[in-house]
């Protein structure tokens, strides 16, 4: 229990969230910022034993897999882990952008490159690796909304993202609308972070559709798929819109935008998180508020004691 609000505590997220008896999920934000050398030794070895029964022996070049620790400084990695050997067998890596479009710097998560042991797909890992870390950011950041960008021609994962979050275009409802906020974003990431997912200069942007064209050019060679082969989702209109949107032969991904708001985040607790996992993970999101939301108003009340960065002066009088 010291570990885990430790974990919580810390400047930089390090939690472990159990998923039944069966699997165990670790969430580390920024790990190239506080980790040692050999422990981000280990989190690439272990990140490289799922990406080798994924990607084709010598591919695995792409982003973390360089072990790198500039790339960890700006990620952050959900690590799943079967609990019985402690066995690694997925990850997220969610790749952390600072833009600035004129009126003030923004933080977007890219949600980045998701891999599962091909033995221990179909295990309802699915809530473990889409969406949980984004949720924590969101609450640690004061339950303020956070922009999240998606890269990806596979149709079940464009359908999770536009029902797990918010305001996401493109999606196949023709009522959706590219507001200048999403164009905005879209343009700037395009132009200064397509390396984060592996896509090179000569990708082309349609910026009416959001397709990148192309796009396996960058790095990301070997997650191309064809339309046959990438997991469709159980609507069949995302399919239909990946299909008609996308040109498998060449390289086509789509580039979502959306938002992680209140009503994601209830959506996602509601409609993705296992009835057994629900209470351990509400106590964690309950906390994590608590640190970063009810605390600073009551420490901000508090004239008897100086709280440093927490008040305009320097303390009490």
């Amino acid at each position: 229990m010291r570990a885990y609000l430790d974990g919580i505590f810390r400047r930089h997220l390090d939690i472990t969230i159990a998923s039944g008896s069966e699997f165990s999920a670790r969430i580390l934000d920024r790990p190239g910022l506080w980790m040692s050398p050999d422990e981000l030794r280990a989190l690439s070895d272990d990140l490289i034993t799922i990406g080798a029964k994924t990607l084709p022996e010598g591919s695995l070049t792409y982003g973390i897999f360089s072990g790198e620790q500039e790339v960890f400084r700006r990620t952050a990695i959900t690590l799943v882990r079967r609990r019985s050997d402690g066995r690694p067998i997925a990850f997220n890596a969610l790749a952390l952008i600072d833009l600035d479009l004129g009126d003030g710097p923004i933080e977007v998560l890219h949600l980045g490159l998701v891999m599962v042991d091909p033995d221990q797909q179909s295990r309802g890992l699915s809530w473990l690796l889409y969406g949980l870390t984004v949720i924590l950011l969101f609450v640690r950041n004061q339950m303020r909304p956070i922009w999240i960008s998606n890269v990806t021609q596979v149709p079940a994962i464009v359908g999770m993202v536009a029902q797990t979050f918010s305001g996401v275009y493109p999606v196949p409802d023709p009522a959706a609308r590219r507001s200048l906020r999403h164009l905005l974003l879209a343009r700037t990431i395009m132009r200064d972070h397509r390396h984060v997912f592996g896509v090179g200069p000569e990708a082309g942007f349609d910026e009416d559709r959001f397709v990148i064209t192309n796009a396996y050019t960058g790095g990301s060679d070997d997650l191309k798929k064809t339309y046959e082969t990438a997991p469709k989702h159980r609507q069949e209109d995302f399919n239909r819109f990946c299909a008609d949107q996308l040109d498998y032969a060449r390289g086509d991904d789509v580039l979502q935008i959306g938002r992680m708001d209140f009503a994601a985040a209830a959506r996602y607790l509601r409609g993705s998180v296992p009835r057994r996992s629900l209470a351990g993970l509400s106590l964690t999101l309950g906390i994590l508020l608590v640190q970063r939301a009810v605390l600073p108003v009551i420490h901000w009340f508090d004239a008897s004691r100086p709280w440093q960065s927490l008040r305009p002066w320097g303390g009490p009088g």
